[in-house]
């Protein structure tokens, strides 16, 4: 069963960041922080988090992960293909964020020790019958990479830049093989990576002869393995390596093919090379940000659009107020007149409860147990406890916090029903602790089984699933009917102005002032405040990439919970100009309705970004962006109600009404 304690969650995952241009955005408490967790002789550490040191000669177990592409999104077990393996298979144990995104640790038969270069070690042999055959070439095909993890850092492949001889990027994992046409051959050759060149990069420590692990990078080759006399297991001479003969693999000019009955060799060099870097510095290679001009755009356009909305709003309530305490004085022009009179006019009608406001209700709790997670998660990661070293680390703090935030949804829930004089609190309680779950949960349980039929290790086991179940069953629907009971005992705040008994016939709208028009409109500069970080989102998901620029992203969810405000204040005060008094959905609507754009977003990246190639691959993606829109609405329709709602009732009761 996953570890669900929450403290241990966060404690375990803080882990040395980089101090690069972008974390300077986050905060210099994050560097405080990571500074004290990572300091030399007598530093101070929290639990989990102190570095291993190692003596020579030390064993370095390095462990396996999944196997991963980015044209299927399907994980797969790294003993899910007829790799060497060792004795007994032993999985590590893992949190709940780990087995939702599909890591599966193991050992491996690959050993080091500390210090000791290594040539040519022999793995094992093996032969591969139809079935391997098959798996390797489907695995071959569509680019399979092979993750592995030493020290808690995970394997990666140092790629020149181009035009940049000296400069680097790091791709995660090396590719499980290669396929290509030999010359005069028209036939598609499949070739493994049976040859892995490590290199593990550790420093030293100036005093004591002992080393810390910084690096861990790799170099695969494809190389058919000749052998002198009969084969003695390890302790067989090969012909293509040999250590004695100081014959190392360079290249990769006669490659092993993939064939039925054929045997491969498995074999590894390792060479530790001393690093200036430090271990607190040692995600530095790893997590570079070449690109941070592109978020600093983000920003200022950003910016703009906040600016922009901030104007209006501040000339809509200055004119407004400014209005309200002159009392039609004689230098008004008609047009102003007959514009303070239209929002006036529907003073007796503007807090009369909305239809369906039940479910107004239930989605605006739950929008705010959402903001509440969100605020958390994205302050515990700009301070540094959420980093990719944390494998699993923010998708479970999520969870969890999602969980105890069901205190805050119900008791917004109830709230607001006892504003609308509702009495059947308890019936809004379960609403709000089933609607949104149960539906997330149904589209992830059909995704999941469909990743299941697929045999991927992606597929959350039944364990994991009976977890999910037992965190909201059990912790999070008691505490949204403790946070309902809370917020129907609390007295409801008054009106600022009565209600008729009998509504106001609303006049014909102009076309501009139409429903849907002005809820896709609203919609679109909240949106347009997130989407050039949201490239960087999807693509640190779906093309398996780091993303831990969490200063940035912070900024960014700032900016958007002010625009979804600003936007829906602007378009609400431009309704009851119009004595349209409905507003109570489409303020909900106008800057929810964000979410429709970040899906078409998505649409648009799955075809022109990425190349996946399986139907379940497709459904599944469209799947999870289905969730993330809907949560996304949930969210912004929130934040836009509340703006609107604070908005209304401070004009009306800044006003008397005759």
């Amino acid at each position: 069963m996953p570890d669900l304690a929450l403290s241990s969650v966060l404690l375990r995952s803080i882990s040395p960041m980089v101090f690069s241009r972008s974390m300077a955005v986050s905060s210099w408490v994050s560097a405080v922080l990571l500074l004290a967790a990572a300091s030399g002789a007598g530093g101070f550490y929290l639990p989990g988090v102190a570095p291993a040191d190692f003596q020579k000669k030390d064993p370095l177990p390095v462990k396996v992960n999944k196997l991963t592409s980015t044209k299927t999104q399907l994980p797969y077990s790294y003993y899910s293909l007829p790799y060497c393996r060792p004795d007994t298979i032993v999985d590590s144990a893992e949190n709940l964020g780990e087995v939702l995104r599909g890591d599966r640790i193991e050992n491996s038969p690959y050993v080091f020790e500390m210090r000791e270069p290594q040539m040519c070690r022999i793995i094992c042999k093996i032969t591969l019958n139809d079935k391997d055959v098959k798996e390797f070439k489907e695995k071959i095909e569509d680019e399979y990479r092979v993750n592995m993890v030493l020290d808690n850092l995970p394997l990666v492949v140092p790629i020149k830049r181009l035009g940049q001889e000296t400069s680097n990027f790091y791709q995660l994992g090396f590719y499980a093989g290669a396929k290509g046409q030999p010359t005069g051959n028209k036939d598609v050759k499949y070739y493994i990576h049976n040859h892995l060149s490590f290199l593990v990069k550790y420093h030293k420590d100036a005093q004591l002869d002992l080393a810390r692990i910084v690096g861990f990078e790799v170099s695969p080759f494809s190389v058919k393995h000749e052998h002198d006399g009969q084969w003695n297991g390890n302790k067989t001479r090969l012909s293509t390596c040999d250590p004695h003969a100081k014959r190392t693999v360079v290249n990769s000019n006669t490659p092993q093919e993939v064939e039925v009955n054929k045997d491969i060799i498995f074999t590894y060099d390792v060479e530790f090379q001393e690093s200036d870097v430090k271990w607190a510095s040692r995600w530095d290679t790893y997590l570079l940000m070449t690109d941070d001009q592109i978020h600093w755009f983000s920003i200022v356009n950003s910016l703009m659009i906040v600016l922009f909305l901030s104007g209006m709003v501040a000339m809509i309530m200055l004119r407004t107020l400014y209005r309200d305490i002159s009392k039609y004085n004689q230098l008004e022009t008609q047009e102003e007149a007959q514009e303070e009179t239209g929002w006036k006019l529907v003073h007796g009608d503007v807090f009369r409860p909305p239809t369906n406001s039940d479910l107004l209700c239930v989605y605006v709790g739950t929008g705010v147990q959402f903001f509440g997670m969100l605020l958390v998660t994205m302050l515990f990661a700009v301070l540094g406890f959420l980093s990719p070293s944390n494998r699993g680390g923010l998708m479970t703090a999520m969870l969890l916090l999602w969980v105890f935030m069901g205190l805050f949804a119900g008791y917004s829930s109830t709230s607001l029903y006892k504003m609308f004089k509702g009495t059947e609190w308890k019936m809004i309680t379960l609403r709000t602790a089933f609607t949104f779950p149960g539906i997330v949960f149904a589209i992830f349980f059909v995704l999941n089984a469909l990743v299941w039929g697929e045999k991927s290790s992606g597929a959350v086991p039944f364990t994991t699933m009976f977890a999910l179940v037992l965190l909201w069953f059990g912790i999070s629907v008691p505490l949204v009917f403790v946070g309902s009971y809370l917020g129907f005992k609390k007295p409801a705040p008054e009106d600022p102005v009565k209600t008729n008994k009998i509504p106001r016939q609303i006049p014909e709208q102009p076309w501009y002032m139409n429903a849907v028009f002005s809820i896709l409109i609203g919609g679109i500069l909240p949106f347009g405040a997130v989407f050039v970080e949201l490239f960087f989102i999807l693509t640190s998901i779906w093309l398996h990439q780091f993303y831990y620029i969490f200063g940035f992203l912070f900024l960014i969810f700032l900016i958007l919970i002010v625009t979804c405000a600003e936007i829906t204040i602007v378009l609400c005060y431009f309704q009851l100009c119009s004595e349209d008094y409905q507003w109570w959905w489409r303020s909900y609507l106008t800057s929810g309705s964000s979410a429709l754009y970040l899906f078409l977003y998505a649409t648009f990246y799955f075809f022109t970004k990425l190349n996946i190639t399986k139907l379940v691959s497709a459904i599944m993606y469209f799947g999870y962006m289905l969730i993330a829109s809907y949560s996304f609405f949930v969210l912004t329709g929130t934040v836009g109600f509340y703006a609107c709602l604070w908005f209304t009732r401070l004009i009306y009761s800044s006003v008397k009404i005759d």
